[in-house]
Order: C-alpha cells, then structure tokens, then sequence
C-alpha cells in the first residue's frame, strides 16, 4: 500500500502546481483584457478571454485535488479519485465554451473592416505572456509526472496551448503592423479557435477514459506481468483475470495469481507481499488486489482481462 508520507508528498506538489497555474493564468488574464479593450484587437482580447477560461479551469483543477486527496470513506471505499477526472473533462466544457466565444468575435471583425488596431500594447503583452507560461508550464508538466494527476495533466496540456496562442497572436499582430491589413488579426482569432476545439477533445477524452474505467496504458500492464513473472522462481505458475484501471493518481491492480498447489499459505503469502512491493515500487501509488489460487492445471497461459 502507499505510505502516508508519499501520498501527502503528492497533494501538496499537486496542490502548488495547481494554485501557481491559477495565479498566473489570473494575472495574464487581466493584462490581455485590457490591452485587448485598449488596442482593439480580437485576437489579443480572445486570448484574454481564454485566460479568464484558464483561470477556472484551474479552480477546477485545485479543487478536484483536494477532493481526490481524501481518504477512502464507508461512502466511496476506493477512495475520490475520479474527482480529477470529472474536473479534467469540465475543463474541456470550458475550452470549448472559450473557442466558440472566440469565433463569435472573430466573425464581427471579420464583417467590420474599420476596425483600428495599435498593436504595439499587444506585442509587450503576449511576449510577457509567453515566457510567464513557459516557465509554469514546465513546473505544472513536471507536478503532473510526479503525482499522476490527471488535473495537472490536463492543466498542462491547456497551459501548452497558451504558448502557442501567444506566438500566434504575436505573429498576427506582426503582420497587422507590417501591412496595414488589420484581417489578420481575426483570422489567427478563428485560427487559434480551431486549435482550442481541438485541445478541448483531447482533454475531453483524457477524462473520459477514466471515468469509464478504461485499463492501464500498455507499458503499465506489461509492468505489472513482469513483477508477476519475477515470482515464478518462487512458487508462482501463472495468472489469470488481470484487471487494471486508474482513477484520478491512483491505479488499481487485481488478478488471480496461480502457485505451486503444494505450497504452505504462508509461503504463499510471502510471495504474494513481494509481487505487491515490486508492482508499487515501479508505479507508485498502486493498490494491488490478489486472490490466490492453487494451480490445477486448467489455466495453461496467461489470460487477461481489463
């Protein structure tokens, strides 16, 4: 099982990464905002508007944190993971939300071709945009790794797109200043719209896939089959029913492990306590459940199910 102290190690990372995410999206909000009201540009003050959307969406991430980091309860016995995983797909609601805001005001500029638009403000804005949020994304990237979260993941996933927003809308901006033809900027709006669509499936999907309890990815599962063929100099003859699956940090492991019918129950369990550790050892976090079952030959090979 997970010791306290890792388990309290990767709330509080999680917990950091998601309330740095939230003050600086909240911050770059209000900058893009107002430079997008007093430059005129739509895809400055979009951008702002995703920001706003960000700013939620990492809300959502903190709060679905914490509600995962909760024990289990005689209410929910596997514990509140799947909190992180509902919050990663209202993030995707929120993105999808923000592009269709974007399209919205894309299409006005594009009809109205008097707009004016003083691109110098914009310019400073984005490029402070974009090192802010290389520098957090790269921390948020790092907190996801460690503790698994699926928020985080997702967070860093949306973070990511900011960068390429910035460097988008920094181009527009650019080719505005440069030729005088302001249509630029609402078509890099529509551009960076699509994008957001796209990323919102993404996260979506991510989310999804874990509230509809889908297996472990294959490298993890080929972890858990090779902890399991390390007991075979021990007794061990096989397994059968492996089932895997993830709920916000945690995963969940339980099979049927097959041992030498002649073998003592303590032995037995000796065994199985070492398969345990090793499986935790390499993914961290891991609840492993086994029952064990005397070889009687009606299982010749591994047989999975997940």
């Amino acid at each position: 099982m997970s010791t306290p102290g890792f388990l309290a190690f990767r709330s509080d990372l999680a917990s950091r990464a998601a309330a740095l995410s939230f003050t600086s999206n909240f911050l770059l909000m209000i900058l893009k905002i107002v430079v997008g009201i007093i430059s005129g540009s739509v895809a400055v003050l979009s951008d702002g508007i995703d920001s706003a959307e960000d700013s939620v969406a990492s809300v959502f991430a903190f709060i679905s944190i914490q509600l995962a980091s909760a024990p289990a309860d005689e209410e929910h016995p596997y514990g509140h993971g799947k909190a992180e995983s509902v919050a990663a797909a209202g993030q995707a609601v929120l993105i999808a939300g923000a592009a269709g805001f974007i399209v919205y005001q894309g299409v006005q500029h594009l009809v109205d071709r008097d707009v004016e638009i003083d691109t110098t403000p914009g310019v400073i804005a984005l490029v402070v945009t974009a090192v802010v949020n290389v520098g957090v994304v790269l921390y948020v990237s790092r907190a996801a790794r460690q503790t698994g979260s699926v928020a985080l993941q997702a967070d860093a996933r949306h973070l990511r797109t900011n960068i390429v927003q910035a460097a988008g809308v920094l181009l527009a901006l650019v080719l505005v200043a440069t030729t005088g033809h302001t249509l630029f900027d609402p078509i890099m709006a529509l551009l960076l719209a699509g994008y957001l669509l796209w990323t919102a499936s993404q996260v979506f999907m991510t989310g999804l896939a874990e509230i509809m309890d889908m297996r472990l990815p294959e490298d993890e599962q080929n972890i858990v089959i090779a902890c399991i063929d390390e007991g075979r100099d021990r007794g061990v003859r096989g397994y059968h029913h492996l089932r895997t699956r993830k709920a916000g940090r945690q995963r969940y492991i339980d099979f049927h492990l097959l041992v030498d019918p002649e073998e003592t129950v303590d032995k037995a369990h000796t065994v199985c306590d070492a398969i345990e550790h090793a499986i935790q050892e390499k993914l961290p976090g891991a609840v492993v459940v086994m029952h064990l079952e005397p070889d009687d030959g009606r299982y010749r090979g591994p047989e999975t199910e997940a």
